[in-house]
């Protein structure tokens, strides 16, 4: 801060001449300087020495594109001025001796040459070569490194600078073409006083440049008519971490166990975005054709063509929920030709597919996917294929015979290759139950950790473009998503060694882990039924058509499915628009209401604050008036409670004067439900058995959320004694385990509330056997499913709460039996293997991506001319152009192998790291072996004193840990608000 008038004012200084007001002669000290008057300067030069009209030209004879500044005598200030106005006439043709002049010079067409650069536009007098030995007049421009403008008579040029700033730039912030010529013209002038617009000169450039570098950069000049003969997707970069028969895997990686292909196989990933709309303008035959099908997009005719011979091709409905890419595919966008773009992408690496992107028309139409999606594939060699899309549940039915439509060419053999078909996890969940089992990248075998969302990352990237490519042509649109579509997949390629290795580093100890937490599981259960668990398992992994050990056999029971029943059965008596059971399940949410109030009310402590005692009293007020408007309700049903109401009334005004629900706590007004109804209080039958039902999926709803609750416990215990180290974290995880007490609790309450209820109704309406499953609960029973301290130590007997599903099976039943924990161990199971195929995966891309790079740089190696056979002959007597190729090349092949180098340095530690872990792997699996070796030993446990107390098993301790730091935590935390209090 106290630099600025400093600075300022060294700054204004320089508006004026700086030391020339008191030394005003030129500067340059060339013989044949006159020492005239320094009224010249240049604004692009380091410093701001002064030099006379003759000196400065002189001096710029070789930067024509310096803007001047001369100073004004009369109004004592500097204006801009421009180095052909000094006089200054550039000459072309001289490489070797720049200085002379051709003896016969042809000035450029036009009475102006504007030539464009990244400090603004420029007017030149240029002279051309025009004596016979000199190139034609655009290669003298561009061995001066200016871009012209057309090919025969050029009259706008632009530099290489600036056309090397412009494509980084757009290519990072995503502008537009205009943006960035209006601050061209705003350095060139910005007082309103704009000069000629050469705006479509300066996009044709633009165009011509991001072409040019795509075909360099894939090496197409380096073959005899490379461009003309370069095949579709060419110019597309490649993944180097995904397999590439030939390049980065072992010859004979087709004979690798059948458990191991997986380490070989393709992951892609399909997805459409309907931001990228292009408006109706402009056509096909309007413009040129610069890259069509080299890159990214497919070859436009053929994919035109092919779209409109089967547009007619039906589209099923979903199955599904209602996907509106599946029931919408013919969704019109008024105005537009193109209604958005579809990819196929490299669902490991985020990266995109050659040939895999492509317009669509109307919706999400299987005929335009299927065609980006074969042609991608069309070409590679590859046996194992994973698909990710977020309709994939819908979009692989009838796949193959969809194929049908498609020529011999573009035909996939499904019998010599197989495919995996899966939904994205983000978008998984917006699907029914079945195709979270079926179509879940979790529970799917040789998936590793990938979750086939790579292609929203993407979108977030070139949605960006949206808006400057929606009136675009339809040709100039595709080059300029190409382009950034190559930039994406090079930036993935650079962050490819901190990316493998931050992500091999989060899942070595996350493989060690759950594999650890799933052999500490099977310890708790009997052998048998570990091995019939297992063997299920592996049977439907080994088949489709086995039992899914993921999916219930049995619906598990809630309020909510109650309710269907009961509905699909009639739903009882009807008064007005309401049915009794819609009343009843109405009455016992409001119970619940109550007694959330009640456990808020009593965390908020002896000393409320203001904001607490508000949101209480307005909770209160809001709970109060839906339970006056459900008792008239209720008295529609039940008129004797109304009965029973008035008389309470009457006796409780009559001892203290006041009205009895309006004094009431709202947490206390009794409901009167008609669990909660003498048995000599008249009570329709009905009513009785609906409440039953209702409360018994309550109860099951209750320690659904009790074991969940116990699980999220356990893990936060872990977590904050592995991760928390400060005093502030160690509190921050306190409370937040304080607040998963609280739910616990609550759903303890809960659980209470529906059994009393159950015993009151049950023998009324003759139904017992719910008793069968839901026991009486004890404070002991609410605890963690155990785990075994010792090798010779029996595991704790698992609570009840872990083996009632919902069923009314006898509870005494063998643990095989109860579908809760087979699902809960299969899933444990299910992370644990995709945790270490993960690991296995990322250490083979670890070593496939080094050697694509060094491949890569063998390839350019090879593009150099050579004596012998080569692929450009005509360069071989052409020493100058056959030395450019070669730098090229050499450069290239440099930067691969630098950067195959830089990402080997960086993984240099994962090696050792993985043998590591993979020795903890091991021991911690003979160590359950042992342990199951000795259960099953008939002398188990013989040698134990019965008299003897046994030491309290790590899952027992940690329970009891918790319940204990609870009660402190609720005793020191009484003045306090609940953290998990929900409901406000």
């Amino acid at each position: 801060m106290q630099y600025r008038w400093a600075w300022l004012n060294e700054i204004l200084r320089g508006e004026g001449r700086g030391d020339y007001v008191l030394h005003p002669r030129c500067i340059c000290g060339h013989p044949a300087c006159e020492r005239g008057v320094a009224e010249l300067r240049c604004k692009d030069c380091q410093g701001c020495e002064g030099f006379a009209t003759s000196c400065i030209v002189r001096e710029h004879a070789r930067n024509p594109l310096h803007r001047i500044q001369r100073w004004d005598w009369n109004e004592s200030c500097f204006d801009d001025v421009s180095l052909r106005d000094l006089g200054l006439r550039f000459c072309l043709g001289r490489e070797l001796h720049p200085l002379l002049v051709c003896p016969h010079p042809r000035r450029a067409p036009g009475k102006i040459f504007v030539v464009i650069d990244s400090n603004g536009l420029h007017t030149v007098d240029l002279w051309y070569c025009d004596c016979g030995k000199g190139p034609s007049f655009p290669v003298q421009l561009l061995r001066m490194k200016w871009l012209p403008s057309t090919g025969k008579y050029p009259r706008t040029a632009a530099t290489f600078n600036v056309m090397r700033q412009y494509h980084l730039l757009s290519l990072e912030s995503k502008c537009s073409m205009g943006e960035f010529y209006k601050s061209l013209s705003r350095l060139t002038n910005n007082t309103g006083d704009p000069p000629q617009t050469h705006y479509q000169e300066f996009m044709n450039m633009t165009r011509i440049w991001r072409n040019i570098q795509m075909l360099k950069r894939a090496g197409r000049c380096h073959e005899t008519d490379g461009i003309n003969q370069t095949k579709l997707g060419a110019c597309a970069l490649e993944c180097p971490a995904c397999p590439h028969p030939g390049k980065n895997i072992p010859r004979d990686w087709k004979d690798v166990p059948p458990e191991r292909r997986f380490i070989y196989a393709l992951f892609l990933a399909i997805d459409a975005n309907f931001r990228m709309q292009r408006k109706d303008v402009s056509s096909e035959a309007a413009d040129a054709d610069l890259g069509n099908g080299l890159a990214f997009y497919g070859e436009i005719e053929a994919y035109m063509e092919h779209l409109a011979k089967h547009w007619d091709q039906p589209q099923p409905k979903s199955t599904c929920v209602a996907h509106d890419a599946v029931n919408s595919p013919n969704k019109e966008v008024r105005g537009t030709a193109s209604s958005g773009v579809g990819t196929v992408d490299c669902a490991r690496h985020n990266m995109k597919r050659p040939k895999g992107v492509g317009d669509l028309q109307q919706g999400e139409r299987y005929l335009n996917m299927d065609y980006m999606f074969f042609k991608t594939i069309e070409d590679l060699d590859i046996q194992l294929f994973f698909v990710s899309y977020d309709i994939a549940c819908q979009w692989h039915k009838n796949i193959w015979e969809r194929m049908k439509i498609y020529s011999q060419g573009i035909r996939v053999e499904n019998g010599r290759r197989f495919f995996v078909f899966l939904v994205p996890k983000f978008h998984l969940p917006a699907h029914i139950e079945s195709c979270n089992i079926s179509f879940s990248f979790l529970l799917t075998r040789y998936v590793g950790q990938t979750d086939g969302e790579s292609p929203e990352r993407g979108w977030s990237n070139i949605n960006r473009l949206a808006g400057s490519t929606r009136e675009m042509s339809p040709r100039l649109r595709r080059e300029i998503l190409d382009d950034h579509f190559n930039d994406w997949n090079w930036k993935k390629i650079l962050a490819m060694g901190v990316w493998m290795f931050d992500r091999i580093s989060d899942y070595i100890p996350a493989m060690v882990k759950t594999r650890g937490d799933t052999l500490e599981q099977e310890r708790s259960l009997p052998a048998e039924t570990l091995t019939e668990w297992k063997a299920g398992v592996a049977a439907w992994e080994a088949s489709e058509t086995a039992p899914n050990p993921f999916e219930r056999t049995t619906q598990q029971m809630s309020m909510e499915s109650v309710r269907f029943d009961i509905a699909e059965a009639g739903g009882g008596v009807v008064r007005g628009d309401t049915e009794s059971s819609d009343m009843l399940s109405q009455g016992i949410k409001l119970e619940e209401t109550q007694r959330i109030l009640k456990f808020d009310q009593a965390a908020t402590g002896l000393h409320p604050t203001l904001q607490q005692k508000r949101i209480m009293l307005e909770r209160c007020s809001k709970t109060r008036r839906k339970i006056l408007a459900w008792q008239d309700l209720q008295t529609s049903f039940m008129p004797e409670v109304a009965v029973l109401r008035a008389a309470e009334a009457t006796a409780r005004a009559e001892a203290s004067g006041i009205n009895p629900v309006a004094g009431d706590l709202v947490q206390d007004i009794p409901l009167l439900l008609p669990s909660a109804l003498a048995g000599d209080v008249a009570c329709l039958l009905e009513l009785q058995q609906f409440e039953l039902r209702l409360r018994e999926g309550q109860a099951h709803e209750a320690l659904h959320e009790m074991r969940h609750q116990l699980l999220v416990r356990t893990w936060a215990y872990q977590y904050k004694d592995a991760q928390v180290t400060s005093n502030r974290d160690v509190m921050r995880s306190l409370t937040k385990i304080q607040g998963i007490n609280e739910q616990i609790k609550r759903s303890q309450a809960t659980y209470n509330v529906a059994r009393r209820a159950l015993e009151v109704l049950g023998p009324r309406v003759g139904e017992m056997g719910w008793a069968r499953v839901l026991k009486v609960l004890q404070e002991e029973d609410v605890r963690q499913m155990p785990a075994s301290s010792r090798r010779t130590e029996a595991a704790r007997p698992i609570s009840w709460i872990w083996l009632a599903d919902g069923s009314a099976a006898d509870a005494d039943r063998n643990v095989a039996m109860n579908e809760a924990l087979r699902i809960e161990w299969a899933k444990t199971r299910a992370l644990g293997l995709r945790n270490t195929e993960e690991v296995e995966l990322l250490e083979e891309e670890m070593r496939r991506t080094p050697v694509y790079l060094r491949w890569r740089a063998d390839w350019w190696d090879s593009q150099k001319i050579h004596d012998g056979p080569t692929q450009r002959p005509d360069l071989l007597h052409d020493a100058v152009l056959r030395e450019g190729h070669d730098a090229y090349a050499t450069r290239q092949a440099r930067i691969m192998r630098s950067i195959a180098t830089r990402f080997e340095r960086k993984w240099a530690t994962i090696p050792a790291r993985l043998v590591e872990a993979r020795v903890q792997v091991e021991a911690a699996e003979a160590a359950a072996a042992a342990d199951a070796r000795e259960a099953a030993s008939p002398d188990a446990g013989r040698e134990e004193d019965p008299d003897t107390d046994t030491e309290m098993d790590p899952g027992e301790d940690a329970d009891e840990d918790a319940d204990e730091d609870a009660d402190e935590e609720t005793e020191s935390e009484e003045a306090g608000g609940s953290s998990g209090s929900g409901d406000e």
